[in-house]
């Protein structure tokens, strides 16, 4: 297979929206507020992100999509593992 870098192009129902929120510590509100502004599309986009800069990471002879694919599932699986152990160090709880 050719190299290419490939391209996520948002979904159809996503908007193509870049702005600065600015959130108040004392607002009761205030977490509710933010994860409605990071819900899913924001997430989306924060991951398609991630799998561009991965890509741009490979050496160039590595760049094809199974080795991107087997790259960001070592890096997400590993991230999972760590939160798992954080939480486990941290709160004492085995879950």
């Amino acid at each position: 297979m050719d190299s290419f870098c490939p391209s996520f192009p948002p979904s159809s129902n996503q908007q193509q929206t870049r702005s600065v929120a600015v959130f108040d510590a004392s607002d009761e509100e205030s977490f509710d507020k933010m994860r409605d502004m990071f819900g899913p599309v924001e997430i989306d986009q924060q991951l398609r992100q991630a799998i561009q800069f991965c890509w741009m990471g490979l050496p160039k002879d590595k760049q094809n999509v199974d080795e991107l694919e087997r790259q960001v599932r070592r890096l997400v699986d590993r991230a999972i593992r760590d939160i798992r152990e954080d939480f486990d160090q941290f709160s004492g709880d085995k879950t």
